[in-house]
């Protein structure tokens, strides 16, 4: 059997080009996971926040069933959840504004590549979630004779 001249390297080539290929889908599908993951965890961070900041009521709206904000304490209790936060890794700022009838919370972060970082000269990938919540309003106070099924 005698070989042809001209094919001689041909297999180490394509075994060089598929091993580049397949560290290429390697790096994106970790790379993607960890921005899935890390997003998840910023998401988990703003809904807390924000469920956190409505429960800063005014007292006599509560009462009346009007349920309101308080602004400043709305804000206070949301910043506090986001301080109480462990899984941060990616948080890079967050902000919070309330209203009388609602709180948004805003949570940028950032994540790094890994392996892209050799395909990719910039090598982050930027994150924002928001997250919005408002207190209940006109809801009837729970009989406490009542089980939760009735």
């Amino acid at each position: 059997m005698s070989r042809l001249r001209g094919e001689r390297g041909s297999v180490t080539i394509w075994v060089l080009g598929l091993s580049i290929g397949v560290l290429f889908l390697g790096g994106i599908s970790l790379d993607l996971w960890r921005v899935y993951s890390e997003r998840s965890a910023l998401a988990a961070i703003a809904d807390a926040a924000a469920i956190a900041g409505s429960t800063g009521l005014l007292p006599a709206g509560a009462r009346t069933g009007g349920a309101q904000l308080d602004v400043a304490l709305a804000e206070e209790r949301a910043r506090n959840s986001i301080l109480s936060q462990t899984d941060t890794r990616a948080l890079t700022d967050a902000a919070v504004r309330a209203t009388p009838e609602e709180i948004v919370v805003v949570v940028v972060g950032e994540v790094e590549f890994t392996l892209l970082r050799l395909f990719i000269s910039e090598g982050r990938f930027d994150l924002e979630v928001l997250a919005r919540a408002s207190p209940l309003r006109d809801v009837e106070p729970l009989d406490p004779t009542q089980g939760l099924w009735g």
